[in-house]
């Protein structure tokens, strides 16, 4: 009875998700065309592509990676590999690092917008949009690495230093690959998060309308999440635009399972490099 329930809870979960896929794909596969990807919208934005906002995106996760990757797992090989299991300095990150990864979105825009856009002068750009949502992104980092390197065995540790190797190699030629399939796992899954996040990009570096290409990282750029949200409550035409939002939904929702696809397929390369070494 027990296994019943939960296979029946795990079904119902099923099917909620394919109910929203299926009502975003019937809405907006109509639209979904050549011309759709790779134009910029036009008309004020009632006709035209997305492609500004796909190319913005791309960047804005790109320079978030850029931002939060080296610290994250820097920090999470630090607790994890040098810290003291016991000390209060650990549990006083960890404490703080989970208190960060619950703070809504749009303190982290407005926590942005005083530091990046005003305070170090990098104005509404890509710049600033990457190093708030990299900020976003950075707990789940530092939580990812951390439990990847806590589930390895001490005896490799021991093994590997025994041998003579020194802790920093045991960490960079040991450790650290094994750890890697899960790193990767998180690593995509942080870039998953920051594609759709809305609040963060509002404040800092989103544009209403920049049907041009960025030319350098102190621009503002279009990105899918913020776009979405123009057409579907404020835009110039609100029934023409409406296949067009749900179209960009259904392009969102394509980049992030690819980026999820990406992680599973990276977590399995990576598994089997180890079977093999």
């Amino acid at each position: 009875m027990a296994f019943g329930i939960f296979r029946t809870l795990s079904l119902m979960i099923v099917l909620v998700l394919f109910s929203i896929l299926g009502f975003i794909i019937y809405k907006g596969a109509g639209v979904i065309n050549w011309d759709f990807l790779t134009k910029a919208p036009s008309d004020g934005m009632t006709s035209g592509g997305i492609f500004p906002a796909i190319v913005g995106t791309l960047l804005l996760m790109l320079g978030s990676a850029v931002v939060a990757f080296p610290i994250g797992i820097m920090s999470g090989i630090y607790m994890s590999e040098y810290a003291s299991k016991t000390g209060w300095a650990v549990k006083f990150i960890r404490l703080m690092t989970n208190n960060l990864s619950g703070v809504p979105s749009i303190v982290f825009g407005l926590f942005g917008m005083a530091l990046f856009v005003k305070y170090l002068g990098f104005g509404d750009s890509i710049l600033a949009g990457s190093f708030t949502l990299g900020l976003l992104s950075l707990p789940l980092v530092i939580r990812t690495t951390e439990e990847a390197l806590k589930d390895i065995p001490d005896g490799i540790r021991e093994g590997s230093l025994a041998l003579g190797a020194t802790k920093l190699q045991t960490i960079w030629k040991v450790i650290l690959p094994m750890g890697m399939p899960r790193i990767i796992t998180g690593l995509i899954l942080s870039l998953g998060r920051v594609s759709g996040e809305t609040a963060p990009i509002l404040f800092t570096c989103a544009a209403y309308f920049f049907p041009q290409l960025p030319a350098s990282v102190f621009d503002q750029c279009m990105a899918l999440p913020y776009h979405l949200y123009v057409i579907s409550t404020s835009g110039t035409d609100i029934e023409a635009q409406q296949p067009i939002a749900y179209g960009t939904a259904l392009v969102l929702i394509v980049i992030v399972l690819v980026i999820n696809l990406m992680a599973g397929g990276l977590r399995k390369h990576f598994e089997k490099r180890l079977k093999i070494k």
